[in-house]
């Protein structure tokens, strides 16, 4: 089963990310022009916080709010959930759905060396389960399980 870092090393994506200081609207064109749903914020070499779609659509109709002026320091999520880089796919499945989340910073050495979706995860697993398929399918000879019901009514 794939971990979170080989997922990551398919992805092929550098981490885009942030400063406590950017915009909310330098920060949208950053997630609309790399088509992404989550900023990491980075301060210096340390990821300090990450914002969402879902933290802009919190804010939007806030009286006092103001895109062009507001920056992320004040509005991103400050605590960080990680998860490891060997952990599996079930395992960032069951992370995913427990804690309601869209997006988890991957961690390896105290470091994060990636950031990774639902829709990243899902579509390995559904690799997964497709290869896992394709493999059953040339192992065994199922014509047999296929056509039973249909030879038995014929004779």
């Amino acid at each position: 089963m794939k971990t979170a870092e080989e997922i990551l090393k398919e992805k092929n994506v550098e981490v885009i990310f942030a400063t406590p200081e950017t915009t909310i609207v330098d920060a949208i064109k950053l997630m609309v022009d790399n088509k992404i749903g989550a900023l990491p914020v980075k301060d210096n070499d340390n990821f300090v916080g990450i914002w969402t779609e879902r933290d802009l659509i919190a804010q939007i109709l806030n009286p006092g709010f103001y895109p062009d002026r507001a920056q992320l320091k004040d509005y991103m999520t400050k605590i960080l959930h990680t998860c490891p880089y060997d952990a599996n796919i079930y395992t960032m499945l069951d992370q995913f759905l427990g804690r309601r989340h869209r997006h988890l910073l991957i961690e390896k050495d105290g470091k994060i060396i990636g950031i990774l979706s639902q829709g990243d995860v899902i579509r390995a697993s559904l690799y997964e389960k497709s290869k896992e398929l394709d493999e059953l399918h040339a192992k065994y000879n199922w014509e047999y399980y296929e056509d039973w019901k249909w030879k038995k009514q014929q004779s």
